[in-house]
């Protein structure tokens, strides 16, 4: 199989293998009833069930990077999908919850592999002006695997069963290990064998480049906002201080998802016609500071302006895509996976970051309200515990005022600005 149509054909497997990832993500949160029935367990241990996929995801991110720099992304992606299939057969068959935690280890390190090694596809063999759009796709094809992972799931595993369930993505994982070591190309023929670079040569440049560690801040405080909030405190939040239930809370967080699902294609598109990153992000960033102060800190708004402002917020939030783009057009091609790889720890960190933050702060303001075994916290709790987030945000925006505008974008066949 040979000519352009074969790097395309590679980034839209590389793509799935990101989407598959992310129904195996989130796919517990569907699982929770089934899995403590099953293990005989309660809420702290699934929960550290569920995060070992995150451990192993965020821990990779930079070893990731070094490794794509320097053998490429056709056999590590399809290494990478084959063990992620593995660990979810494991999963699926676990006698004890012990191995639950091995299976889920496994799919978190496959998936490690998925986000980077589809911006290294992009980057060797797609056109660079149009990176920043490829970026965007890719991302609104994970929040598109974070919905597949939710409703419809849930229907596969109420006519099979979780068990059956999770088999059936480890066979799609393993048709992709398959699929990408076959259409995937080699790295190897993209540069000469005397360019082949040292292990930690793309680390060190990338590193020691202060433009890497600025587009990084940036994309850690575009996401954590999603991460911390929508993902974990925003519907407590709206049924404390709003007096909403928890299906209509649910509602409107998950608005935030969809802005980001539409969002990034469409930032990455403008980003890539103008070809400016530096001033989207600092229009966007300054933009998704001003909606999250009005959201937290504008009391009694009605529920459509609340949904209104957070689909705008994750809309402007998703502009966290360029900051790979940005961060990777001040380095060579040869560091492109560990800018990458930096970047991305960052992103996927930020979660890890404001949750528990956030949590703490909580814990340090309530006022010993208890139901149904659950702390209560009141609207002043929330409002000092969110200050996290507008003043990482506005730390991220400044961060993206002061990075460099690259005069010229690296491309895979130059090697130089």
């Amino acid at each position: 199989m040979q000519g352009a149509w074969r790097g395309w054909a590679a980034f839209v497997l590389a793509a799935s293998f990101f989407g598959h990832e992310f129904v195996q993500r989130v796919s517990t949160s569907i699982l929770v009833a089934d899995l403590m029935a099953e293990f005989a367990v309660g809420g702290a241990v699934l929960g550290s069930l569920s995060a070992f996929y995150f451990y192993a995801y965020a821990g990779m991110q930079i070893p990731v990077g070094v490794l794509m720099d320097r053998f490429g992304p056709r056999r590590l992606m399809s290494f990478a999908a084959a063990v992620s299939a593995c660990g979810a057969l494991i999963f699926a068959l676990a006698p004890a919850i012990e191995f639950a935690y091995l299976g889920r280890a496994m799919i978190g390190l496959g998936a490690s592999f998925s986000w980077i090694g589809a911006l290294t596809v992009a980057t060797l063999w797609l056109p660079a002006a149009r990176f920043a759009m490829l970026t965007g796709l890719l991302q609104a094809g994970g929040m598109a695997g974070g919905v597949l992972g939710q409703a419809p799931l849930a229907l596969m595993v109420g006519e099979l069963g979780w068990r059956l369930s999770l088999g059936a993505l480890a066979a799609v994982g393993a048709s992709l290990a398959l699929a990408m070591y076959l259409v995937v190309p080699d790295a190897a023929n993209t540069r000469p064998q005397t360019s082949r670079p040292r292990l930690t040569d793309g680390l060190r440049i990338a590193a020691r480049n202060r433009q890497t560690w600025l587009n990084m801040l940036f994309g850690l405080a575009m996401t954590g906002t999603m991460l911390a909030f929508a993902g974990l405190w925003a519907v407590p939040w709206l049924e404390t201080v709003y007096g909403f239930s928890r299906a209509s809370a649910a509602s409107l967080a998950s608005a935030m998802f969809l802005g980001w699902g539409v969002g990034a294609p469409l930032i990455g598109a403008v980003a890539d016609r103008v070809a400016r990153r530096k001033a989207i992000m600092v229009v966007c960033g300054s933009a998704m500071s001003a909606t999250l102060l009005v959201l937290l800190y504008v009391p009694g708004l009605p529920a459509a302006l609340l949904a209104g402002l957070m689909l705008a917020n994750g809309a402007f939030a998703s502009s966290m895509i360029l900051s790979y783009g940005a961060a990777r057009d001040h380095s060579p091609p040869d560091a492109s996976g560990a800018v990458y790889g930096i970047v991305n720890t960052g992103v996927v960190g930020s979660g890890a970051l404001f949750q528990p933050t956030i949590g703490a702060l909580l814990d340090l303001n309530w006022q010993g309200t208890m139901a149904a075994g659950a702390r209560i916290y009141d609207a002043d709790a929330y409002a000092l515990a969110f200050a996290v987030l507008p003043a990482i945000a506005i730390l991220g925006t400044l961060a993206a005022a002061i990075a460099a505008e690259a005069e010229k974008h690296y491309t895979k066949a130059e090697g130089s600005r």
